[in-house]
């Protein structure tokens, strides 16, 4: 199985590596840039076939240690 993660900030949180991000993009040329949030992406591959068992550990490890939710949100995703 694979689970992918991804983080992001909150909405409501400064992403200044976004805004360089944006402007830089729109310094070269892609001026249809409006705004950008950087985050990170996360994939891990696992053993374990019990899908369940799985979500419930990786959303505790998301909340405790991959992601901080008070600036952040994340989407947790598991495929066979």
């Amino acid at each position: 199985m694979k689970a992918i993660i991804t983080v992001l900030p909150k909405p409501t949180v400064l992403d200044p590596q976004g805004v360089v991000v944006a402007q830089t993009l729109q310094h070269l040329g892609l001026n249809d840039v409006s705004h950008v949030r950087v985050g990170r992406f996360i994939e891990i591959e696992l053993k374990s076939t019990h899908k369940t068992q799985l979500q419930e550990q990786l959303n505790q490890a998301c909340q405790e240690f991959l992601a901080n939710p008070v600036i952040e949100d994340y989407t947790l995703q598991i495929s066979e």
